[in-house]
């Protein structure tokens, strides 16, 4: 027999899990981008090539949690948008000359692990090289083939490559994983073990440098050499800061060549040529990332709706995820940031545990990842239901700044176009409101910027110059008055943040998470409306 109570409670955890009933179905399909899109992707990259070059990709690491626990696997974002593939210790070739081989002409191979039934029967099904081979690649082997072959890279002129990172393991039950398929390709470029990224970049700035570049050049280097004492003391960058016409540009670059004589690797254009294509989002991209977006602004609507003074930050973030899921969205694209009082004055806080909010603005910084692509949606509201008078004033700034940051978001306008905009109305009103003397001190209480590019990435790689149709960005300023700061202690512990996507086109900036109020007005409306969590109330744990 069921009890009254327990009756209740099932009625309840009902409504928890069905009050998004209403919900599209093409959210709860899954969308995929097509083998045609991750071509095509492709075909533009060797476009951009430089002659004779080759561009190598590798599959991001599985990363370990603890012990015998590994994350789930997330693909490397320039992996996945070249391939579509989603599995790990795979390669990419993109060749800007045509290959031959017994098959033919192709210009492309991809090398992927191979199948393991033993494997499959722990961890799901792999795909292996004949699923590889459905995926309109040239040419797909097996990832053992690439340790076994001598790859010729240095009949090209460029290897163009993403720097390699410290965080691969090297699994010994697994001749040829990740850590064996890099370790092969750095010998064979000849990769020095000791390779300085940094020092390398500077050499090829001035290798490659016309005269009327060197002072800005210059000014770069003393700026990392300022931070780095070694290069102070290299003896080619310490003659180029001190050169003059007694000490010629021609002499320092054939220095500078000969130091760099056997590499035929780069690592600045590969990250430069992925930004100027990823920047610019293709009709299908904007589809999942208009579903994302959606899905985020519809966990800030039931949150506003949901929240009472006894919830706990981690509560809040749990109502965001379960929205998310229940839309479909396997995983949050970044983690997520749930701050109250003093913690939303810490701009990346993730720790998300604070248990008392009352009385206290929240600010809520979290984006949904579906398919992929990452949404990045921020409010800020009073967890009471009501903004006091200081956490009103402080709010209507930073909306203020936004509408300025989203009008100023017009097709052929600068990227800094926004941050100006945006930057000037937090300005004046800190002045108007006495928290800063100086216009110059905004900067203490809005030290980010205040716009940047999504996409696979939550922070999309990017050029961050001219705003151009079907670009996707956020628009975020923020004011942050941590405990401590010079003025009036009435201010101390407000942090603001508001933040949506904006995609550009002909027309105008769209703001796609509009709808998830941003007035303060119509957000103390909605936190009146009642939530269909209101009665979600689960029974006291018993712990002998």
């Amino acid at each position: 027999m069921f009890s009254v109570q327990y009756a209740k409670f099932l009625f309840a955890l009902f409504l928890a899990v069905s009050f998004l009933g209403n919900i599209p179905k093409s959210f709860g399909q899954k969308s995929e981008l097509s083998s045609d899109f991750h071509k095509n992707r492709r075909v533009e990259l060797r476009q951009k090539l430089p002659n004779n070059s080759v561009a190598v990709f590798f599959s991001s690491p599985v990363r370990n949690r603890a012990n015998d626990v590994d994350y789930v696997y997330h693909p490397d974002p320039n992996f996945f948008y070249l391939t579509g593939w989603n599995e790990p210790h795979a390669v990419l070739m993109v060749f800007n000359v045509p290959q031959e081989d017994e098959e033919g002409i192709y210009y492309e191979k991809l090398y992927v692990r191979e199948r393991n039934v033993r494997n499959e029967m722990w961890n799901g099904r792999q795909l292996g090289v004949e699923g590889a081979a459905k995926m309109n690649f040239d040419r797909v082997e097996n990832k053992k083939e690439f340790i076994k072959s001598s790859l010729e890279l240095d009949r090209f002129d460029t290897v163009l490559m993403f720097d390699f990172k410290d965080d691969v393991r090297d699994d010994k039950n697994n001749p040829s994983d990740l850590y064996n398929l890099q370790k092969h390709f750095k010998n064979t470029i000849n990769y020095p073990e000791n390779f300085d990224p940094e020092r390398y970049r500077l050499y090829q700035k001035i290798r490659t440098a016309e005269e009327e570049e060197v002072p800005n050049i210059k000014r770069l280097i003393a700026f990392y050499s300022a931070q780095d004492d070694t290069l102070k003391e290299d003896p080619i960058i310490k003659d180029f800061l001190n050169s003059n016409e007694e000490n010629s540009l021609t002499d320092l670059q054939t220095r500078t060549a000969y130091l760099i004589r056997g590499f035929n690797f780069d690592i600045d254009q590969l990250p430069f040529l992925m930004a100027s294509l990823r920047e610019k989002k293709q009709p299908e991209e904007i589809t999942l990332l208009k579903k994302a977006i959606q899905i985020s602004a519809q966990g800030q609507i039931e949150v506003m709706k949901a929240i009472h003074p006894e919830m706990t930050e981690r509560e809040v973030q749990g109502i965001h995820q379960l929205v998310y899921k229940k839309y479909g969205a396997a995983h949050e694209g970044y983690p997520s940031i749930v701050g109250a009082g003093d913690n939303a004055c810490v701009l990346h806080y993730i720790t998300n545990d604070k248990t008392d909010l009352k009385n206290q603005l929240i600010l809520m910084y979290l984006g949904a990842e579906y398919n992929g692509y990452t949404a990045d949606v921020t409010r800020t509201i009073p967890v009471s239901g009501k903004f006091s008078p200081e956490q009103k004033a402080l709010y209507q700034i930073v909306y203020d700044a936004q509408n300025a940051g989203i009008n100023a978001a017009q097709k052929g306008a600068s990227f800094s176009a926004i941050s100006k905009a945006a930057n000037k109305e937090v300005e004046k009103g800190l002045l108007a409101l006495g928290l800063i003397e100086k216009p110059e001190e905004y900067r203490r209480h809005l030290p980010h910027g205040v716009s940047h590019h999504i996409g696979l990435d939550v922070h999309d790689p990017g050029l961050y110059e001219t705003l151009e149709v079907d670009m996707v960005i956020t628009v975020e300023p923020g004011v942050y008055v941590p405990k401590g700061s010079p003025c009036d202690p009435k201010w101390w512990d407000i942090g603001i943040r508001i933040e949506d996507d904006i995609l550009i086109t002909e027309e105008g900036p769209i703001n796609l998470s509009a709808t998830a109020p941003r007035a303060w007005e119509e957000i103390e409306k909605l936190m009146k409306v009642e939530s269909p969590l209101d009665d979600f109330k689960l029974p006291a744990l018993v712990i002998d």
